[in-house]
């Protein structure tokens, strides 16, 4: 078996590549940092004689993401699992935010897990089995005035994963597709991002591990905590203009001084 993870040279990713691989799959990592990716390698392949693969890869590179695709496509059969979880975050009014800073979040939190979505569906589809997990976030559920940009990245994965589960159910297809939405969750996030949390920090690892768990019991939407299904509900509910004002002011808060 086994399972290709972006994103994974720290955070969730990488925690989520530990516990697959514990669980007995080889694994497949891909990140931009080659240094901390074979640090990874070392420390897994001491607990058992299962494969790490390594594959860097910047995915804001359209061109790379395809070149990634195509080097798994042809040197392994199949991939019997894919997560989808290479994404970051900004800070700031959107009219003061880094524009290329802001593309490049396009293309690694949309255009990528767009595209390896699609072209590993396919291939999932062929052979009638597969697991998709496609982490979004609490994000995703709500405006983001002062992380528009990445708030906005986030409900496009949860949307575009819902449509796709949609579709696999009216296929009856055996091929599973799963979403991920955690609030903050404490990884290097907060630092590329340029905000601090005001709310608990949930544990990158329990994150991890309860994803995969609820993943391979075939469930569609992975919401951790009682706390972020509120969020959830509060998000239905509420009036747009009142939940854009609540988020405004939780947003402000987060702001490094």
């Amino acid at each position: 078996m086994l399972a290709f993870i972006t994103g994974a040279s720290s955070g969730i990713g990488r925690d989520m590549a530990r516990y697959l691989y514990k669980l007995g799959y080889d694994i497949i990592i891909t990140a931009r940092n080659e240094e901390a990716m074979q640090m990874l390698k070392q420390e897994l392949e001491q607990l058992r004689k299962g494969k790490v693969y390594i594959i860097s890869a910047d995915l804001s590179e359209e061109q790379e993401v395809m070149q990634l695709y195509e080097t798994i496509k042809k040197q392994f059969k199949k991939v019997d699992i894919v997560v989808n979880n290479a994404g970051f975050g900004l800070f700031g009014r959107f009219v003061q935010t880094d524009l290329e800073t802001e593309i490049n979040m396009i293309h690694t939190n949309i255009i990528a897990v767009h595209t390896l979505t699609k072209l590993f569906l396919q291939d999932m589809l062929n052979n009638n089995e597969g697991k998709i997990l496609n982490v979004s976030s609490v994000a995703g559920f709500m405006p983001g005035p002062l992380m528009a940009t990445y708030y906005s990245t986030k409900n496009y994965v949860f949307r575009l994963s819902e449509a796709i589960h949609k579709e696999l159910k009216k296929m009856n297809s055996k091929v599973q597709i799963s979403v991920l939405c955690p609030g903050p969750v404490k990884t290097n996030f907060n630092e590329v991002a340029h905000v601090k949390f005001n709310l608990r920090e949930a544990s990158s690892e329990k994150i991890a591990q309860y994803a995969i768990d609820k993943m391979l019991q075939g469930k569609f939407k992975i919401i951790p905590g009682w706390d972020i299904k509120i969020a959830r509900l509060g998000s239905k509910i509420l009036p747009d203009n009142i939940l854009a004002e609540i988020c405004y002011h939780m947003q402000e808060r987060k702001e490094k001084k």
